[in-house]
């Protein structure tokens, strides 16, 4: 049962909600520039804004408080996205254009390989041998640490080196991704 406090919170967080919630999807949308983001961009602050509806409510201002929520998660959306666009100009540009007399059955075999890898193991896999990163940029394109590339790395091509079984994994991979790039660098 809620009490009379909850229900009046409830009845005035229900108002503000009514009252500003078109303005607050417009803000998010004028700033990210996405229609489907700025409703979840709005929800998403309204959300922040019920769970902190004391602190809110006490406010001078409480539709300024929400628009700079808003503001904040937006801001935090586009860095985000940035930083997305990054990482796939980076993965993309290390990639070799064309190879000569491509080893079919070894593109197979390391994609097939690399498939059952998990993803953290395989793209750490992938970036350090067959795009030839350094440690720290492969953190950097994937966002963790350097700690994790090395851990993710090595667990990978220790898995790799057991299906694959045979020695020089990171050659005949880097070899495998390079010609296997021919096909669109497509993997299921």
């Amino acid at each position: 049962m809620g009490t009379v406090v909850d229900d009046a919170a409830s009845v005035e967080f229900h108002a503000f909600f009514e009252r500003h919630y078109a303005e607050l999807s417009r803000l998010a949308y004028l700033l990210t520039g996405e229609s489907d983001a700025a409703d979840d961009l709005a929800a998403d602050a309204l959300l922040a804004l019920w769970n902190r509806w004391d602190r809110v409510r006490a406010a001078d201002h409480p539709a300024a408080y929400a628009r700079g929520v808003v503001a904040n998660m937006a801001r935090t959306r586009i860095r985000s996205a940035v930083r997305e666009r990054r990482r796939i100009a980076l993965f993309w540009s290390q990639r070799e254009e064309k190879v000569e007399n491509p080893d079919i059955a070894g593109v197979v075999d390391v994609q097939d390989a690399l498939r059952r890898l998990p993803f953290r193991k395989r793209a750490c896999v992938v970036l350090r041998h067959a795009f030839d990163l350094s440690e720290k940029d492969t953190a950097l394109a994937l966002g963790v640490s350097v700690g994790t590339v090395k851990s993710q790395t090595s667990k990978g091509m220790a898995e790799l080196q057991r299906l694959l079984g045979s020695q020089g994994v990171p050659q005949r991979m880097a070899a495998a991704m390079a010609r296997g790039g021919e096909s669109g660098g497509r993997t299921r």
